[in-house]
C-alpha cells in the first residue's frame, strides 16, 4: 500500500487509533480511555467515538469483533489503520485552538470586583498546579519504565500472562502488549519510583524462552 492510499485522518479518529495500539477496545472503553488520558486537553464525545468507529470500519482502518457483554463490540486496529495513524502522527500538528474561559473573564476584568477576580485566578492556579503534578508523575513513571526496559530486558510471569519487566505501560515507547520475551535471566528484585512518595517493587522470575 502506498502512502497516497492511506485515508487522511482527523485528530479524533487518529486518537482512537492510537488507543487501539494497546489492544482491542469497545466504544465504551474508548470513551473512558479518552476522558482519562487526553480529557484535560482534547474533548471527545460518546457520539463522536461511535461515529468515527463506524467510518473507520468502513474504510478498513479498524475491524469490529463479535458483540459481547451488554451488546458491546470490541474494535481492533488493522494494518491499514496503523499505517494511517503513522502518517498522521508524523505530520506537523496544527496550531492549537484555545478556548480559555478564565482569560475571557480577565479580558473584561475591569467589570469584575477585584476580590472576585483574584478568587477566580486563585482557583485556576490551584487546578493547574494539581494537573501539572499529575503530568510530572506520569512522566516520572514513563521515564522509569523506559529505563527499566533498557537495563532489565526480561519478563515477569503473572498468573494469566507474561508482561514486560516495566509492566508494559502504554506510555513507555519500548513497551507493547506483544513485546518479545528475552532469554532467561536470574531472578532479581526490581524497584521503580513511579511517582514521589510511591514505590513499587516487582519480582522478575526466572523464565525460559
Amino acid at each position: 500500500m502506498t502512502q497516497c492510499d492511506v485515508m487522511p485522518l482527523n485528530a479524533t479518529a487518529a486518537s482512537l487509533l492510537g488507543f487501539l495500539h494497546d489492544g482491542p477496545l469497545t466504544g465504551w472503553d474508548l470513551v473512558a480511555t479518552a476522558q482519562q488520558r487526553i480529557g484535560a486537553f482534547w474533548s471527545i464525545t460518546q457520539s463522536q467515538v461511535y461515529r468515527e468507529l463506524t467510518a473507520m470500519a468502513g474504510d478498513g482502518l479498524v475491524e469490529a469483533g463479535e458483540r459481547g457483554a451488554r451488546d458491546r463490540r470490541p474494535y481492533a486496529i488493522t494494518d491499514k489503520g496503523r499505517e494511517a495513524f503513522a502518517t498522521w502522527v508524523a505530520e506537523l500538528p496544527a496550531p492549537e485552538m484555545i478556548r480559555f474561559p478564565l482569560l475571557l473573564t480577565v479580558q473584561f476584568g475591569a467589570h469584575v470586583p477585584r476580590e472576585t477576580l483574584a478568587a477566580h485566578v486563585s482557583h485556576h492556579r490551584a487546578a493547574h498546579a494539581q494537573r501539572l503534578a499529575g503530568y510530572e508523575a506520569s512522566r516520572a513513571a514513563a521515564d522509569a519504565c523506559s529505563t527499566l526496559c533498557v537495563e532489565y530486558p526480561t519478563i515477569i510471569s503473572t498468573p494469566n500472562s507474561k508482561r514486560a519487566a516495566c509492566g508494559g505501560m502504554s506510555s513507555c515507547p519500548r513497551c507493547t502488549p506483544s513485546a518479545p520475551a528475552a532469554s532467561a535471566t536470574s531472578a532479581r528484585s526490581l524497584t521503580i519510583n513511579f511517582a514521589p512518595n510511591e514505590r513499587a517493587t516487582r519480582k522478575a522470575s526466572e523464565t525460559s524462552a
